[in-house]
């Protein structure tokens, strides 16, 4: 297969349909939720299918989707997708709760997400719940402002006995919408602990990462650095990215191709699709002068590599 942009448009989108195939979404906001959705986790694993995905992980930020997951499993194991699912630590199940951390991983949960939208950063942030984000349904309870760390800026006891488990079902730790300042804390606390993978997402949206914090964030701790494909391309409902494509490149380079994950984060009402998404993206990608190795490690390998499945 050639890695440079033919000018036969059926060819590029032969190339794109191609590289689908194996793609794994770590970042999928399909339904139900307390917020609008356009997919539900059903239609969202018919479509990856459709396109010759080999995973989808469901994400929602008030419960975890583990249990359905395991459903799922069951009812619609003739799809060929591989499900994946997390326990988020929002305010909704409990902050900083080892309880559902130890029964989300008993049950198979892959990943534990930091706080997200309970977040002290995230409710601080002028893109939090100043912009109305997160909007739900209906009007919902006030967040509790949650931070890893006590007065003196230590890790606080409860963190590090979820992360106590985090190492010991060897599941991958994500930053959630922590600033970048706690992060690279509880990183270092991760490590210590016997934490093997840890995750950033969308680093520049909300966590406030550099291009240099995101390059010694993957020189002290291998992390992975996921970055969230929707932010960089035309959507119905928003016709400019948030960021050009331009940007996404020098996010790729400073943490390297080895350690990029392309995800979709979306699902959302009037977000448009995954799959779309991918397709999108993919294109930019080539357009910006990316290998089909390339792409494939970020849509693909790294996030395998992530979830300790060998290929």
């Amino acid at each position: 297969m050639t890695d440079t942009i033919t000018a036969e448009p059926a060819s590029l989108e032969k190339r794109i349909d191609n590289l689908l195939v194996g793609a794994v979404d770590l970042h999928c906001h399909s339904g139900p939720s307390v917020m609008a959705r356009d997919i539900n986790h059903v239609e969202a694993m018919e479509e990856v299918a459709a396109a010759g995905f080999r995973g989808m992980l469901i994400k929602d930020h008030y419960y975890s989707a583990t249990p359905i997951v395991r459903l799922l499993k069951e009812t619609h194991g003739h799809l060929g997708v591989d499900l994946y699912s997390g326990v988020p630590l929002n305010n909704s199940n409990g902050g900083f709760n080892k309880h559902a951390v130890d029964a989300g991983c008993a049950l198979g949960a892959n990943l534990v997400w930091m706080p997200t939208f309970s977040s002290k950063n995230h409710i601080d942030s002028p893109y939090g719940i100043k912009a109305n984000f997160p909007h739900t349904i209906t009007k919902m309870i006030p967040f509790e402002p949650l931070t890893p760390l006590d007065e003196n800026g230590n890790i606080k006891d409860e963190v590090k006995e979820v992360l106590d488990l985090v190492a010991e079902y060897d599941v991958i730790l994500s930053g959630g919408h922590m600033h970048v300042s706690e992060i690279f804390k509880v990183f270092e606390e991760a490590r210590k602990r016997g934490v093997k993978k840890l995750l950033v997402n969308h680093p520049t949206f909300i966590l406030e990462f550099t291009h240099k914090d995101i390059s010694e964030i993957v020189r002290l701790y291998d992390a992975y650095i996921e970055h969230s494909l929707c932010m960089y391309i035309e959507l119905t409902r928003r016709p400019k990215p948030m960021y050009p494509p331009e940007e996404l490149d020098l996010l790729i380079k400073a943490a390297g191709v080895d350690r990029t994950i392309l995800a979709s984060d979306m699902g959302q009402k009037n977000n448009d699709h995954p799959v779309y998404g991918f397709r999108e993206v993919i294109r930019n990608c080539i357009q910006m002068g990316y290998t089909d190795e390339d792409i494939t490690k970020m849509i693909s390998k790294n996030p395998l590599r992530l979830l300790g499945i060998e290929e």
